[in-house]
């Protein structure tokens, strides 16, 4: 049989399959075996391009990583704070089912060490100092990890009557699951631009530069 023109594995191929799985069924339903089933190969090929699941997994989460996007802070700390949660956020809504993993921290993967390298010497020129810097980046990691780990609007049952006599402060929650998408996106920006407004304020009194400056 003549050989496909396109190899049956390759890093970007095996990472795309196992992402599709943990997409459609989450992490605990990624193993070597199933893997290899949608791959159409047998599972100890696989072995010859990673050694384990678990560093298929920081493979995986390299990616993802390398999608965010730090360069704002060419610009000023602002910008570079806003434009990294924003594509931090979106990195991550793309597969929620991979959150829980990308939780942990960085561990050793090149792409979020990076990132993070870049965040913390964007603050650090700014004038905040190190402790500062390093308790920022953790508040964003907060913000964007908790919001991408699930929907708040859309965890309310889409039934008025349920709220009606139990609940009267509530009684338009049943219209939430239908713009779960819209007020997540407008809750995760409120939730930012009082963060930063914040870290303006403290930001000037750290350094005696007014907060337009």
């Amino acid at each position: 049989m003549p050989r496909p023109s396109t190899p049956l594995l390759s890093m970007p191929r095996i990472r795309e399959r196992a992402l599709e799985i943990i997409d459609e069924a989450g992490l605990e339903a990624l193993s070597m075996r199933k893997l290899a089933e949608r791959l159409g190969v047998r599972a100890a090929s696989l072995y010859n391009y990673v050694p384990n699941k678990d560093e298929l997994l920081q493979d995986i989460a390299n990616s993802v990583m390398d999608e965010v996007d730090v360069s704002g802070f060419d610009t000023d700390w602002v910008t570079g704070l806003t434009v990294w949660a924003r594509s931090y956020r979106a990195a991550l809504a793309e597969h929620p089912n991979l959150v829980p993993f990308l939780a942990s921290g960085p561990a050793r993967r090149e792409a979020a060490l990076r990132r993070a390298d870049a965040v913390h010497g964007g603050l650090i020129s700014a004038g905040w100092p190190q402790r500062y810097a390093t308790m920022i980046g953790a508040s964003v990691k907060y913000l964007v990890i908790g919001g991408a780990m699930g929907s708040f609007a859309g965890g309310f049952p889409a039934d008025a009557e349920l709220y009606e006599d139990r609940f009267p402060n509530l009684e338009r929650a049943h219209l939430l699951p239908r713009h779960a998408a819209e007020i997540d996106s407008a809750s995760f920006e409120l939730a930012l631009q009082a963060f930063v407004e914040g870290l303006r304020r403290r930001h000037a009194e750290l350094t005696g530069e007014t907060e337009d400056s």
